[in-house]
């Protein structure tokens, strides 16, 4: 039977192979049903002697051996069902990352899932490194959960592995197997396994030792010996010595198949996700692979046609799954306790921070605020909340003591006045009508989900903080999975099948860069894509591979900012892993953490905190005043004003182009303003910004369905903007309560149907036995009640969490504040934020200059580290300098503080160890413009500086000996004469020295080389470099593919390349004002502007937009114009045709000197009339002769106009 079906899967084989561009190595056609699963039916019950067995597979990778099992858990649980069976294991390469995911998906197909692992296990102990090579650095086990008990067990060993045992792989040992081998079932696993190791270099009683060593540590009939055959010779060989083995020692047999893909025909995939895995190309000779195409899921017939001489070993499969019950505990919290101190209970401690906060915060103290208080208390000792709330409460109070700043709040916690009183979050839920029960609401029990921001710069002490006092055990940072996005994997397979990458690229970007786009998808929303898979064969090929790979995860990291904080040390709850930087994470994300009931806390860094404060401490210093943010004015109209038109650069989440021109049409008055475009400038409710301008600048015009709905909706000018108004008209109009209100939110933002239109006859009808009055008992008609709830529907998938935007509105606000009143202590800060983006940090440095704010360089005796503020100027940091470290800065720094200023480069040397500064430091200090002060230029220093430090190295070697020298018995006077003098050589040019400072600091100080054609530039361009950089929030560039920009600036890099047919093209970098970017040239336009494309040449490029994915965009070059050849005309003004007609032969006469392309224009003021020269009058514009025309007819009557370089280009 065997041999038939390898000879049908031989067969179908080279078909395949017959229909496959040749560089392919399988083709995998769309089959619906594996090869052998054809031949040998899906056989329910089989029976091999006449009696009925059953077969469950014990030894199955899923999508979570990373890069090495392409066995998708959905698709693998409905196989298994499909093939009638009731049990099925999961038992991933070292790891338990899909063990949850797993359990869910089998429970609720029916199937008994079976919890397991197949572990890496050390030769010796697990903490020998460099021990054994190859082969023999682990042996592979596999492990099946038993019982709760097992299961519990089963983590403690894989976590030994990862933060113990970690040496290529995490390995455990004996000794932790025996410690941990209660209620665990073992296999001897593969061809890795230890006993099959043994038996294929023919070492059978070492075999045997082995086997005999596990049973006594798993217990009798808690070890079994392991068949399996994917066709590879040596198994037929040692499954011979297995059976053989079984009789001697009386170990039980198992027989199993190395799953790693679902279906035979995934085979052509998978082979594809190994070479992803290790760099390969398909066609590359040397490298792994999984030969036969036999590891997927099969069924019990084919199992059975594998293993005739062995039925036992099919039967103890099915006797093992039956064995396996494993039930894990969902929703039931596990929050750390807080100490609180002596005298109090965890309720009393939270009741007295609260009432206290309370009254200090309001004045008075109302009863509504009482009645909301203890309302808000009751709920969270009911939710058993109390604890959680003291523990936030804690690590934020210890982040102000410590001066680390903490934001406003964020998320729905904004809407808790518990969260207020205590000083979690800082913003008033009472008078921006925020909801507690968005936040935790009584109806629905879900963990409470505070997340916090911190200074950039400081969040790691906070967290240090809460390791410290919870303990190291059970504080764990969370892991999340990178997986292969659509447009990521179509290039990850283009490349294995070494596809050409620009036709693999052209497809990759044919998918739209939407959030959840899939490949089915973009096939659906591009017809430009379904026209090639359906039209040519290779492509097909591509993207069928793709679709089979997309989606697994791909790597694992660390979530930026999730904290698990648990009552027991973590791994009594989940198994361990370890991050590339060797931190200890969780191996299972965020979300699967909240349902097994843990705490999962987030730490954000958040860097406009470290801006704000930063700004705050430089207003201090330079006003010498308080200043406390949480008192300034919120609804400051000059702020507001400065926001309103649009100058928002550095102003947080306002700073983008869209924003910015949304703020010029908005005009906000209020901060309830600015809290409403926050929540609007999205995709999908961007829709009803038109409507929500046109309220607010006509309020008398608005019209509202029921008087109930006013009071709602009056803040938004009549829209729904926020999930709070959602949940505040269904309770006014249909008398919901709000908990349950939140409920119908959420069915509604998650489009549930059912649950909708249920709740619609609610809310219009109302519904007795449940309590809710319904709308028309309110007095609203049944087609009011319909149409409101039509329009909630509607808006509730994109309305926003109301207390998320006031919190980061607070902090826009902030920012804007300051700005507005600080502009140069802001901007300093700003700067300092950005101090390693030299790109951020130019654009920063522009709109100082617009702003009227000088930029002076670094300054040895004058800067710190950071920007920092001088008599209204930005002193540039000395940290911006290349090569100087942190150790270098608070050298000269503290030695400034002990010793004075710096008086000479001489002192400098003298007063700084040679361990600090050397040759390369000085030399960048004086590009940098560091020792400007010190009274000599640039180019006089860099001719002195090694003759400076050669001498005072001299004299500190001849001090250390002890000699004298002639110098030391001189006096003062004397001494000065000896002194190195300053050579007469004046200072660089202002090219090179321009070109020193971008090359040390990354930017252009006191100057730029493009600033003299500022005005041109700007008249020219239609994108900035910047605008090729992605964006921070959307991590999307400004400019968007294959749309046409003309940008300019200067050519400061060029490298040659040629093509297969040895034409010449290029790649160049053009930096403007702002930044760079790169440009290729194809040789067309190559050979076409030549002469143009040199280092240093001004020029403009107009060209097509190659976006790329995750890095800055690049310029496909199609036009370029020098900056010469812009079009310029010389307007001369007369007082009138009398006074034109007295000049005009004078006139001509002076223009015949010069010959150019410039055009003249005369103007006469009275009649208010231009009149073109004729070609023929034409000149060139130069100093010399704007000289002479100014002389005679006065400097404000003649005058340059740049023109539009549009008719060039489009003339090219």
């Amino acid at each position: 039977m065997r041999t038939a079906a390898y000879k049908v899967d031989v067969a179908s084989d080279r078909r395949r192979r017959e229909n496959v561009p040749r560089h392919i190595l399988y083709y995998a056609g769309n089959e619906p049903k594996s090869v052998f699963a054809r031949n040998l039916g899906d056989c329910r019950d089989s029976k091999i002697g006449g009696k009925p067995m059953g077969f469950t597979h014990l030894h199955v990778h899923t999508e979570y051996s990373l890069l090495d099992g392409s066995n998708k858990i959905k698709e693998y649980v409905a196989r298994v069902k499909e093939l009638g069976m009731d049990s099925a294991a999961i038992t991933d390469h070292g790891v338990m990352y899909g063990c949850i995911d797993f359990y869910r998906a089998a429970k609720e197909a029916g199937i008994n899932p079976i919890l397991g692992c197949e572990v890496y296990v050390a030769p010796g102990s697990r903490f020998d490194k460099e021990m054994q090579h190859g082969e023999d650095r682990y042996y592979h086990l596999v492990l099946l959960a038993e019982n709760n008990q097992g299961y519990s067990n089963l983590m403690k060993i894989v976590s030994a592995g990862f933060v113990e045992g970690y040496y290529y792989k995490p390995r455990v040992d004996l000794e932790v197997l025996e410690k941990y081998h209660e209620g665990i079932i073992a296999l001897s696993a593969c061809l890795a396994g230890e006993i099959p190791r043994f038996l294929t270099r023919g070492l059978y009683e070492e075999g045997k030792k082995a086997a005999l060593r596990y049973q006594e540590i798993f217990g009798k009939n808690n070890f079994f010996l392991e068949l399996q055959n994917h066709g590879i010779p040596e198994q037929e060989m040692v499954n011979q010595q297995l059976v053989r083995m079984s009789s001697e020692t009386g170990i039980e047999l198992v027989c199993t198949n190395d799953v790693h893909y679902t279906y035979a025909e995934d085979a052509g995939s998978h082979d594809i996700l190994l070479c992803i895995q290790t760099g390969k190309k398909v066609q590359d000779e040397d490298r792994m692979r999984y030969e036969g195409g036999q590891y997927y899921v099969k069924s019990e017939a084919e199992m059975a046609a594998l293993f005739p001489y062995a039925p036992q070993a099919l039967e103890n499969t099915k006797k093992i799954g039956d064995r396996c019950h494993v039930e894990i505990e969902f929703g039931v919290t596990k929050l750390p306790k807080y100490d609180v101190p002596d005298g109090y209970t965890s309720w009393e401690y939270l009741n007295k921070l609260c009432w206290e906060g309370l009254e200090e915060k309001y004045h008075p103290v109302t009863e509504e605020l009482k009645e909301r208080l203890t309302y808000e208390l009751n709920t969270i000792k009911t939710m058993g909340y109390v604890d959680y709330f003291l523990i936030v409460w804690d690590f934020i109070k210890y982040a102000r003591d410590n001066d680390i700043m903490v934001g406003p709040g964020r998320g729905s916690a904004a809407g808790s006045i518990v969260s207020y009183s205590l000083g979690i979050t800082q913003l008033d839920p009472i008078r921006y009508q925020l909801l507690f029960e968005r936040f935790l609401n009584p109806e629905r029990v879900s963990m409470p989900d505070i997340d916090i921001d911190f200074c950039f710069e400081r969040r790691q002490e906070v967290i240090d903080y809460v390791v410290r006092k919870y303990g190291k055990d059970r504080v764990v940072q969370i892991v999340t999975f990178g997986t292969m996005a659509a447009r990521g994997v179509i290039r990850d397979v283009g490349r294995v099948l070494d596809f050409p990458y620009a036709q693999v690229d052209t497809i990759a970007k044919m998918i739209p860069n939407e959030l959840n786009i899939t490949i089915d998808k973009a096939l659906k929303m591009n017809p430009e894509l379904r026209n090639q898979y359906e039209g040519d064969e290779q492509i097909r090929y591509l993207i069928d591979m793709s679709k089979r790979l997309e989606g697994l995860p791909r790597h694992t990291s660390m979530h930026a900012a999730g904290v698990v904080i648990s009552q027991k040390a973590v791994d009594e709850y989940v198994p361990l892993s370890r991050a590339s930087d060797g931190s200890i994470t969780t191996q299972f994300t965020m979300t699967t953490l909240e349902e097994l009931g843990l705490l999962k806390m987030d730490f954000l860094g958040l860097r406009t905190l470290t801006v704000i404060q930063n700004a705050v401490k430089l207003a201090q210093k330079s006003e010498g005043i308080e200043l406390d943010l949480s008192k300034i004015d919120y609804n400051d109209q000059a702020v507001l004003g400065m926001i309103g038109s649009g100058k928002c650069e550095g102003v947080f989440q306002l700073e983008s182009t869209g924003m910015k021109n949304f703020m010029k049409e908005l005009k906000p008055k209020s901060l309830e303003d600015i809290i409403a475009g926050i929540s609007l400038y999205r995709p999908g409710p961007m829709d009803f910004i038109p409507q929500y301008i046109k309220g607010k600048n006509a309020p008398d015009q608005i019209t509202y369905d029921c008087p109930q709905l006013e009071p709602i909706l009056e803040p938004t000018y009549g829209c729904i903007v926020y999930q709070e108004q959602v949940m505040q008209i269904v309770r006014d109009l249909a008398g919901y309560t709000l908990g349950r209100s939140d409920l119908v939110r959420r069915a509604m933002a998650k489009k549930k149907a059912a649950v909708m239109a249920k709740e619609r006859e609610n809310f219009v009808y109302g519904n007795k036995e449940e309590g809710v009055p319904g709308c028309i008992a309110n007095g609203i008609s049944e087609q009011v009640a319909n149409k409101i709830y039509d329009e909630m529907t509607d808006f509730a998938k994109y309305a926003f969490n109301k207390s998320h935007a006031a919190a980061y509105a607070v902090v826009s606000y902030q920012t804007a504040w300051l700005k507005y009143y600080y502009p140069v202590e802001f901007m300093a800060a700003l700067m300092t934020s950005c101090i390693d983006n030299p790109s951020k940090v130019s654009e920063y440095i522009l709109n100082c200059r617009q702003m009227g704010i000088q930029i002076l360089p670094p300054d040895i005796n004058r800067s710190t580290g950071s920007f920092s503020v001088e008599d209204g100027s930005i002193r540039y940091g000395m940290a911006a300098v290349k090569g100087i470290g942190k150790p270098v800065m608070e050298a000269i720094v503290e030695e400034r503080e002990r010793g004075g200023a710096f008086s000479s480069l001489k002192d400098f040397c003298q007063r700084l160890s040679g361990k600090e500064v050397n040759k390369r430091t000085i030399e960048n200090f004086i590009k940098a413009g560091a020792f400007d002060s010190l009274g000599g230029t640039r180019k006089q220093f860099m001719m002195i500086y090694v003759q400076v430090m050669d001498t005072v190295n001299q004299e500190k070697k001849s001090s250390m000996t002890g000699q004298m020298s002639l110098f030391d018995i001189m006096g003062e006077e004397d001494k000065k004469s000896f002194e190195i003098r300053m050579p007469d050589v004046g200072e660089y040019e202002k090219e090179n020295k321009l070109a020193f400072e971008k090359e040390v600091l990354g930017v252009y100080i006191s100057g730029h080389p493009l600033e003299e054609y500022a005005d041109v530039w700007k008249k020219n361009i239609t994108a900035t470099t910047s605008d090729f950089q992605p964006m921070e929030e959307s991590e999307m560039p400004k400019v968007k593919d294959e749309s046409k920009v003309v940008i300019g600036g200067m050519i400061t890099e060029k490298t040659i390349k040629y093509t297969k047919n040895n034409k010449v093209m290029a790649f160049i970098t053009l930096e403007d004002l702002v930044g760079t970017v790169e440009v290729v040239v194809f040789p067309r336009d190559y050979e076409r502007n030549a002469a143009l494309i040199e280092t240093d040449s001004k020029v403009f490029i107009m060209g097509k937009v190659s976006a790329e994915d995750d890095k800055a965009s690049k310029l496909i070059c199609e036009k370029i114009v020098s900056f010469d050849q812009v079009p310029r005309e010389l307007w001369i003004q007369f007082a009138d045709r009398r006074q034109y007609e007295q000049e005009v032969a004078g006139l001509y006469d002076t223009l015949r000197q010069s010959d150019g392309s410039d055009h003249v224009v005369v103007y006469l003021r009275a009649e208010k009339q231009m009149k073109h020269l004729p070609a023929s009058r034409s000149i060139e514009i130069e100093d010399n002769l704007l000289g002479i025309l100014r002389g005679k007819y006065g400097a404000e009557n003649v005058k340059v106009v740049e023109k539009s370089i549009e008719k060039q280009l489009h003339m090219h």
